[in-house]
Order: C-alpha cells, then sequence, then structure tokens
C-alpha cells in the first residue's frame, strides 16, 4: 500500500501582534496596528509612592507620516486594517487603534522558539518565513501511536497526523505563549489553503474528499500563486472561484495565461501539487532596508542618515551571524522622493560578516550614488554568501524574552 503523503502549514496567528500583546497584555481583546517608528513606543510613568507602572500608548488618530501597517490585531483586522496598508489610510478606518513600533528583534526569537519546538515532534520543516513553516507528517506518530494495531491504513494516517498537529500547537503555545493555525492536507497547496479556514487557532484536516465542498467555493485569490493582477484578470474572464477555475479547459487557460501558466492553474485548481517539503536551502542574498516617516537631506539629515545606515549595517551583520553565512557582493539600495530607485553593488575577494566592514563598503557604494534629491528609503544588502562555522548560526533559544 502507498503511503499517505501528509503535508502541513502552520501559520503563526498574528503573530508580530500577538508578541507586542504578550509585552502589554492590557492591550488584549482591543484593535491595535504594529508599525511605525520607534517614537511609537509607549510612554511610561512610575507612581513614586506605590511603584505603579502606567503605561501611555499612542493612538491611531494622531499618527503623521508614511509610515505602514506591518500587521494588526483580528479586531483591527474586523476595522478594515490590514497589512501593508499606509498608517494614514489605517488611521481614518481605526482611529481609535493602539499604535505599536515594530521589534523584529523580538519577533526572531520568538520565531526561533516556535521553529524548535516543532523540529522536536517533526524533523522535517520547511522554513518558510519568520511566522510560517510546512511540515512533512508522513509517517509522523507519537508514542501513544504504537499500540495501533494497522499504521498503514490510510484513515488511521489522516488521525495520527491530527494528533501530532495537536501536539505541535500544544508545544508552540508552551514555548512561545502563542496560537497558530495548522492546516493538513496532501500537499503543500491545499496546506496552505487549509491553514487559513479556521483562524485563529485552527486545526483543519483536509482530506483529498474535501475538495470540492470545501476548496471550490473560495475565491481563486486564495491559491498561493495567484496574486491581485492574475486574479483580476481571471474575473473579466469569468472566474471568480477556484470551482471556476477547475471547470476551465486546460487548453483555455493556455490561450490565456500562456503554456507554464496556464497549466499551473489547472492543477492547482484541481488540488494538484508534488512539490516537496525542502529542509535546507540556502539563501541567495540578506537585506535590511527602512522608509523614513519623512524624506531626508543627505546634508541636513547628514546626522539622522549616517545612524540609520549604520544600524541598518549591524542589523544586517547580525541577521548574517545569526543564520551562519558571509558574503563577498555588499550593495547599496537608495529610492528618491520622485520614487525613483537606485542601486550599487560592489563585490570583493574574501566574504565578511561584520558590521564595520559591511559599513564601509556600502559607503564605498553610497559615493556613486547622486544624493542631489531628497530621500525616502535606504537598504543595505549582501549576497555571494557562503556558510560559516555552524557555532556561529545557532539559535539563541535560551535567551530570555521580554
Amino acid at each position: 500500500m502507498t503511503t499517505q503523503r501528509l503535508i502541513a502549514h502552520l501559520d503563526m496567528d498574528a503573530f508580530y501582534a500577538s508578541v507586542e500583546l504578550l509585552r502589554y497584555p492590557e492591550l488584549a481583546g482591543l484593535p491595535v496596528v504594529i508599525g511605525g517608528g520607534s517614537r511609537n513606543r509607549p510612554e511610561e510613568t512610575t507612581d513614586p509612592e506605590t511603584g505603579r507602572v502606567t503605561r501611555h500608548f499612542r493612538r491611531l488618530r494622531d499618527y503623521a507620516g508614511r509610515g505602514v501597517a506591518t500587521t494588526a490585531t483580528y479586531e483591527a483586522r474586523a476595522l478594515g486594517v490590514h497589512s501593508a496598508m499606509a498608517l494614514m489610510r489605517a488611521a481614518r478606518l481605526a482611529p481609535d487603534a493602539i499604535l505599536l513600533p515594530t521589534d523584529f528583534e523580538a519577533y526572531g526569537r520568538y520565531s526561533r522558539r516556535f521553529k524548535v519546538a516543532v523540529r522536536a515532534i517533526a524533523p522535517s520543516v520547511q522554513d518558510n518565513g519568520i511566522d510560517e513553516i510546512y511540515i512533512d507528517l508522513t509517517g509522523v506518530k507519537l508514542p501513544e501511536h504504537d499500540a495501533l494495531t494497522d499504521q498503514s491504513d490510510a484513515t488511521e494516517a489522516w488521525w495520527r497526523a491530527r494528533d501530532v498537529a495537536r501536539a505541535i500547537k500544544d508545544a508552540v503555545r508552551e514555548a512561545t505563549g502563542l496560537s497558530c493555525s495548522i492546516g493538513v492536507a496532501p500537499n503543500k497547496l491545499l496546506a496552505k489553503i487549509a491553514s487559513e479556514l479556521d483562524k485563529p487557532d485552527g486545526l483543519t484536516l483536509l482530506l483529498p474528499d474535501d475538495l470540492q465542498a470545501r476548496i471550490w467555493p473560495l475565491s481563486a485569490r486564495k491559491i498561493n500563486g495567484v496574486g491581485p493582477k492574475t486574479a483580476k484578470r481571471l474575473e473579466e474572464l469569468g472566474i471568480r472561484s477556484i470551482g471556476d477555475l477547475a471547470g476551465a479547459e486546460l487548453s483555455w487557460l493556455i490561450d490565456h495565461f500562456g503554456d507554464a501558466r496556464g497549466a499551473w492553474m489547472h492543477d492547482a485548481a484541481h488540488g494538484r501539487d508534488d512539490r516537496p517539503v525542502v529542509t535546507e536551502s540556502e539563501p541567495v542574498s540578506i537585506s535590511r532596508e527602512t522608509t523614513f516617516e519623512r524624506d531626508l537631506h543627505a546634508v541636513h539629515d547628514r546626522d539622522t542618515l549616517s545612524q540609520i545606515f549604520t544600524e541598518l549595517c549591524t542589523d544586517l551583520a547580525d541577521d548574517l551571524q545569526r543564520k551562519g553565512y558571509s558574503g563577498r557582493t555588499i550593495g547599496l539600495k537608495l529610492r528618491y522622493d520622485n520614487f525613483k530607485t537606485v542601486t550599487r553593488d560592489q563585490t570583493i575577494d574574501e566574504p565578511i560578516h561584520d558590521a564595520q566592514s559591511i559599513r564601509r563598503i556600502a559607503g564605498e557604494c553610497l559615493k556613486r550614488v547622486p544624493l542631489e534629491r531628497r530621500i525616502r528609503l535606504l537598504g543595505v544588502r549582501i549576497g555571494g554568501l557562503s556558510p560559516v562555522d555552524a557555532e556561529s548560526s545557532s539559535p539563541d533559544v535560551d535567551k530570555p524574552v521580554p
């Protein structure tokens, strides 16, 4: 009998916002938006007699700038706020929402913790970002499953996967205090969709026979890989749901979207996906960038720009050392106030991963960029990566979390 392939997709629930709620539990149940710079950090006052600390949070209505929302709690999402939305627009939708700054260092610590917890139960994990992973559950079992009489039975395999997924959810909560949603399906494409069906804190099994009832009624946009432009084009052609897409002839899809794209859309609509869970992959490059809340002038704001430039290089070096890589190609990215973007790269003989060297070479790249216009974005990138000693990339899982 062929072993049933079982793939899980784990997605942390409102990850950044949930981390912040651990730090500020008094905000639980309130609309909270994460975005903007450190000036959005709450002010704290201490009563000299009782020692009691009171926090004063900024409201979204008071925000002024060009920042965007990184994420939001589900209460804020119910008001129409979503990630990548301009904070000024979000303020019109949810003026009373609490605004907190992003803290990527803390999010990274929590990310490492939940992934370590998952790998202790199911080691075959594909890291898909800071807050989501794919897990190959094929053949994975818990100690209590040893007593089962027929380990190869397909139905038993699904219930074992359900038990393992529950154990993973419990382990993630114990390691981080956070909830996650897991979808289990025969492949990665369906597992990704399934993990969104019962958020937050969901656990969804999507069996092969569930395709028509649970997946086909969904919008075609729910297929990972169907972006806004493709979805708009499909709608213009009368295709709105995944079921509509499944009903389209392969030749018709190829005529409208080309051989490769049309064939992929046809397979996706029918729930076909044979991509493996990739447990090891080498990054092509690592970068850090920031968009300023106001345009900065190369002369008048020289000190501010220099400080931000140094911080970006330091953060990039931290990323490299945490992940265990050095790089030979250092790049600079700069966007002007007219939205024109320029990049400059420099390749060196020996790979580096320290902040001082990155700052020095990125500075050489900066000298080759015109600085007559004001600047709205600055970024630093390193490519040509190669692994260094594995000890330097060990996750700091025991570091206290604030």
